[in-house]
């Protein structure tokens, strides 16, 4: 009886180890699931003017759940297309924090002098002259001088008045003693990269400037040339600069610390995955950001993006200061904010501290 009992004994325990090692196995990735589905408690409302290069970051964020990781939800973020509706969406309050270039916190600035810069998306003017095949002037190996006086009397496609685009352009043109309102035709074409460069494809304006990835895009497609390339090195004295950044007010710096906060931490993280993660785990989400877009086009863009795209969205006097030179220069504004003034530099310090 004993003897027959105890492989009877032994297949129980066995079979009942088992079950408790099945149930187990399930039990806990279960209690992790509903950790991690958990949703955050904090949400904050975001703008940006386009899907150009700059704000990669904010989708790298999202996409790789940094911003989730500081309890935050961030829901769609609307393409608003340009500056000013970008800054009249801030001003509403129907966004609690945009996405933009240097220039439009500084127009804000003329009306709301709660304006402030939070986070630095791109450190250099991400903008470029493009030419079309309607284009005729010095060749892309004359000097600088030389290109600017060929732009003379050309159609040139911006996203809109007063944004980073026709600046740009007015800076240019003041180099050597022009004006963008009688040495050339201003053709507002709005955001949308494909219609710019259809415009210049079929002739409508001689040549674009816009933000990357529209000269990469026209290269790409032989639709046209990187005429002007700050970012190339084309023009120095604004190679270095804050110009895709983050802004918002006091007042919502004020009523929704945590969540600014949160936004600002996931920026950060989203900056380090860029410069820290292996090249395609990197291609493969800015082909998810850009799903249309050729892989000839993306591959020009990686080439360059880690130089551009900071390690963390810190900004310093020196970057601030080279975009409020540049747009004073350019005529797009009259007065400047102080770095003190526009920076909250030892909250920004204090929210990447140790980060």
């Amino acid at each position: 009886m004993h003897a027959m009992t105890l492989p009877w004994v032994r297949r129980t325990l066995v079979s009942l180890i088992a079950s408790v090692g099945f149930l187990g196995a399930f039990a806990l990735p279960a209690a992790h699931a509903a950790d991690a589905a958990k949703p955050p408690s904090l949400s904050l409302n975001v703008g940006q003017i386009s899907d150009s290069v700059a704000f990669f970051p904010i989708f790298v964020a999202k996409k790789q759940g940094y911003f989730a990781k500081h309890d935050l939800h961030v829901g769609d973020i609307p393409l608003l297309g340009t500056g000013a509706k970008l800054a009249a969406a801030l001003q509403s309050g129907s966004i609690d924090v945009a996405g933009g270039n240097g220039t439009d916190p500084l127009n804000l600035y003329r009306v709301n002098k709660d304006t402030r810069m939070i986070a630095q998306l791109v450190n250099t003017y991400y903008v470029d002259i493009i030419t079309g095949p309607s284009f005729s002037g010095a060749p892309e190996t004359a000097t600088l001088a030389d290109k600017i006086k060929s732009l003379k009397g050309k159609k040139i496609g911006i996203t809109g008045p007063g944004s980073g685009t026709q600046a740009l352009v007015d800076y240019l043109l003041g180099l050597q003693g022009m004006k963008s309102s009688t040495d050339v035709t201003l053709v507002s074409l709005g955001s949308n990269m494909t219609g710019a460069l259809g415009a210049l494809k079929t002739q409508r304006v001689d040549a674009l400037s816009f933000p990357q990835p529209v000269g990469q895009q026209a290269e790409a497609t032989h639709i046209g040339n990187i005429y002007i390339s700050p970012t190339r090195g084309d023009v120095p004295e604004i190679s270095h600069m804050v110009h895709g950044v983050v802004f918002t007010t006091q007042g919502v710096i004020d009523k929704k610390g945590p969540q600014v906060r949160a936004f600002v931490l996931g920026v950060a993280d989203a900056e380090h995955f860029i410069h820290s993660a292996d090249p395609q785990a990197v291609r493969a989400l800015f082909k998810a950001y850009r799903p249309t877009m050729s892989d000839a086009t993306i591959d020009r863009l990686l080439s360059i993006l880690r130089t551009e795209i900071p390690a963390q969205p810190g900004i310093s006097q020196a970057e601030f200061d080279a975009e409020v030179q540049f747009n004073l220069q350019s005529g797009l504004i009259k007065e400047a904010p102080t770095y003190a003034t526009m920076v909250p530099s030892k909250w920004l310090a204090s929210v990447l501290g140790g980060h």
